[in-house]
């Protein structure tokens, strides 16, 4: 095997992706911190109990495992910040009051999650802890729609789903509840005769309840018919309203509800989100409320986010522009070295070509030069 090659779905980035990836970051960032969110930075590493605390069994088959030789205990490579970041809330920082967090950085993936996805994703988003109401729910919808925006994405596919539809369904049924883990793998396929074979036993109103979950797919209509066709409970009711609340605040984004894509069900606690983009055959954007990951760390706390693969989405933009660049000659002389400073201070790229060499760069296009005319160092447009 060629020592140069890489395992399966890792890749490098070459220059002119890895600028459009590394802009892209930035712009979003600074789009955080008008927004009022501050950045952290959690460790590529955790003990393993510590990372999956409240994560999950997804994120325990996705994360990378392996022993600390310092301690002889059980290492994880961070497949997710959601939950590091709830325990900085939690524990380090420790305020009572609304705390807005973002973050990004690389995480690993023992598989990829999606078709032609990476398994080193560069993750960024933004999470809101301390306010149970709709409001925070809705303010993290619109960060995610906007940065969405930054990259240059305007047609957006909105899904929107709450487990809290679900759970109000199956609580007054025993059978149900202790069967929960087979009905969220069998909505989640849409798998209609399997429901039917499984809740053969349940309660008359549970079992149509479940029967009628996976046709409550459409456009904000789905709603109104949720309604009509699921039973009167508090629980279904308040699910219902927050989704048409958020629904009604998604701009120009094409909302579609799906009452059954509980992926994430076990993590999250309320609403839940995915964006679609064309030209991506995965939810570029994921996202939803997790109030019990605080608990999780000895500290409930409400809370909710997004977070995104800058990689992915850095795949649907255009190629990135060639920068202008002034080429110098390499000399120690006083005057030269001074104008470089100069034009460098001003914010100019200034590449000096080495005696014996030819830039060959794909993303700097020198259309000028310093040359040396009658004593002074000035620039020369290059034709």
């Amino acid at each position: 095997m060629p020592n140069w090659l890489l395992p399966e779905n890792i890749a490098d980035v070459l220059p002119s992706e890895a600028r459009k990836i590394e802009e892209l970051r930035r712009r979003m960032l600074d789009n955080f911190r008008l927004y009022g969110y501050e950045m952290v930075m959690p460790p590529l590493l955790e003990y393993l109990e510590s990372l999956l605390t409240g994560a999950g069994q997804d994120t325990d088959l996705r994360t990378f495992k392996l022993v600390d030789q310092l301690s002889g205990r059980t290492l994880g490579v961070r497949a997710d910040m959601t939950t590091q970041v709830a325990r900085i809330d939690a524990h380090l920082l420790n305020r009572d009051s609304v705390t807005r967090l973002c973050y990004a950085g690389s995480v690993l993936h023992t598989r990829p999650s999606g078709l032609h996805a990476t398994r080193e994703p560069l993750q960024i988003g933004a999470e809101i802890y301390g306010h149970a109401g709709l409001e925070a729910d809705a303010e993290i919808q619109e960060l995610a729609l906007a940065s969405l925006a930054l990259a240059g994405i305007a047609k957006v596919r909105l899904d929107l789903c709450h487990v809290g539809v679900l759970r109000a369904i199956i609580a007054n049924d025993d059978k149900a509840g202790k069967q929960a883990a087979q009905l969220f793998g069998l909505l989640e396929a849409k798998d209609i005769p399997g429901l039917q074979v499984l809740t053969k036993d349940y309660q008359p109103v549970t079992r149509d309840a479940l029967l009628a979950l996976p046709g409550l797919y459409g456009d904000s209509e789905v709603i109104e018919r949720a309604r009509k066709a699921l039973p009167s409970l508090p629980g279904i009711a308040q699910a219902l309203d927050e989704l048409t609340a958020l629904a009604q605040l998604a701009g120009e984004a094409n909302v579609t509800i799906d009452l059954a894509d509980l992926r994430g069900y076990h993590y999250h606690s309320g609403v839940m989100f995915a964006a679609y983009v064309p030209g991506l055959p995965n939810a570029v954007v994921r996202g939803g409320r997790y109030d019990h990951v605080g608990e999780a760390f000895g500290r409930a706390r409400p809370a909710t986010g997004f977070s995104m693969d800058l990689r992915e989405l850095a795949r649907l933009m255009p190629g990135a522009e060639r920068k202008r660049a002034i080429r110098a000659p390499w000399g120690t002389e006083a005057g030269l070295r001074e104008k470089i400073a100069e034009l460098r201070r001003a914010g100019e790229i200034v590449i000096q070509s080495l005696p014996g060499h030819e830039n060959d760069q794909d993303e700097f296009d020198c259309d000028r030069a310093v040359e040396l005319s009658n004593g002074n160092w000035i620039i020369k447009n290059l034709g």
